[in-house]
Order: C-alpha cells, then sequence, then structure tokens
C-alpha cells in the first residue's frame, strides 16, 4: 500500500511560471467515485495508468497506481468514465528538496490553478514560495474527482 501526503494550494501570482521546468499534457477520468474511495483512467502522451485513491479529506491518503495499455485507458475514457473528462497541464517546479505540481486545467475547468506538493513524511516542513497562495487540502472542491461532478465553470465566484 502507497500512502500519499500532499497539500493543494491556489496561487497568489504568475510568478511560478519563470520556475517551470517542464509540463505535461494530462487527461483523465473517474469511473467511480464513493465515499470510500475513486477510480481514475489517466493518459499522458503514449502511457496511461489506473488508480485507485482512498476518499479521505486531508492531507494522506491511500493510492495505489498501475499502468494499462493505452487503447484500454482511451476506451475506458470514451465509453465509462463520468463526463466531464479532466483535461490539464500539469507544469513541475523543483524547490529547495521538492516538486511543486502546478495544474492548469482546461475544458470545463478553465481558469483554475492549483499548486500540490507531495511529502515523504507527515509533519515534513517545507518552505511556501511567494507565489502560493490559501492552502485548499481541506476543501473537496478542488479534488479532482469532485471537478467532475462540480466543474469550475458553474462556480460562484472565489
Amino acid at each position: 500500500m502507497a500512502l500519499e501526503i500532499e497539500h493543494k494550494f491556489l496561487l497568489a501570482s504568475d510568478d511560478w511560471r519563470t520556475e517551470t521546468t517542464h509540463s505535461v499534457h494530462y487527461k483523465q477520468g473517474y469511473l467511480s467515485s464513493s465515499p470510500q474511495s475513486s477510480i481514475r483512467v489517466r493518459i499522458s502522451n503514449s502511457q496511461a495508468w489506473l488508480n485507485i485513491k482512498s476518499a479521505t479529506i486531508g492531507n494522506q491518503r491511500q493510492e495505489f497506481e498501475y499502468e494499462i495499455p493505452l487503447s484500454d485507458a482511451n476506451s475506458l475514457l470514451d465509453d465509462l468514465c463520468c463526463k466531464p473528462l479532466i483535461e490539464k497541464m500539469r507544469h513541475f517546479i523543483h524547490r529547495d528538496q521538492h516538486i511543486w505540481e502546478i495544474d492548469e486545467f482546461m475544458g470545463d475547468n478553465a481558469g483554475l490553478i492549483v499548486a500540490e506538493i507531495e511529502l515523504q513524511s507527515i509533519g515534513e516542513i517545507f518552505a511556501k514560495p511567494a507565489w502560493l497562495g490559501m492552502e485548499v487540502t481541506d476543501d473537496l472542491r478542488y479534488y479532482n474527482n469532485n471537478l467532475t461532478k462540480h466543474p469550475f465553470k458553474d462556480w460562484n465566484p472565489i
């Protein structure tokens, strides 16, 4: 079993863009989302994965990920996943000994940009860049599986 320890933030400015080392496009959909877990299919470039996460609110969750054939992933996204699908450009920033992932959403979630940092242990200390805004780790609206049910385009202004 893998344990994901992650914090999620809004952005205070676009200054992070100058620190981006590379970016990757993701397309993903949810096969299932329940109070216990979510099951996601994700494609990036020519690779695809099936991912299962516990639905725990907060900065720690169980996570399991398995590579699957690209053709299977495309069929699952097209035929079985809830719509709308999540599309985003993930930008990577290396700072200190951490990697920040900045998700810039597209489609029905366009306009939403969220920063995430994954930690090695609970309570691990990390520096917060000046471009970082409010923490939203405990706000369910910002979880990808909820963005399928309640896309950003339908939110009231933040």
